[in-house]
């Protein structure tokens, strides 16, 4: 027979995993309604980076800010979820944008003139 509290602590654990997956889905398609991809492949690639930026992102934020007490209590919980539903957003938004900048520089350039100009944009940006 089990234990009844090794049981229950892994009930637990498993119901916070699976919120936090929920969250990371909820971001992914909320971001794929604003910005629906032209093809499959982009697709796959936006739904891949909004999902490991959402459980990555949100974890990291989590560790660095030392948010994991939180997680003791409901709301505390539900605050770390809209941090890692905040944290899948940026993932989608840097592939979206990376596929229409590639698609707008489609015309001879190749891929390391393409990152060129990003990072001359980028420092650009930056220093204003």
């Amino acid at each position: 027979m089990t234990e009844p509290a090794t049981t229950a602590a892994g009930g637990i654990a498993l119901y916070k995993l699976g919120a936090f997956g929920c969250m990371a889905a909820l971001a992914a398609v909320v971001v794929m309604a604003l910005t629906i991809p032209k093809t499959v492949k982009e697709f796959v690639v936006s739904l891949i980076c909004t999902l490991v930026g959402s459980i990555g992102g949100g974890a990291a934020l989590i560790k660095a800010f030392g948010l994991m007490a939180w997680a003791d209590d409901v709301f505390g919980l539900c605050a770390l979820l809209g941090m890692v539903f905040a944290c899948g957003l940026p993932g989608w938004v840097m592939v979206r944008g990376f596929f229409a900048y590639a698609e707008y520089r489609k015309g001879g350039k190749n891929f390391i003139q393409m990152m060129t100009d990003l990072i001359t944009v980028a420092k650009a940006a930056l220093l204003k």
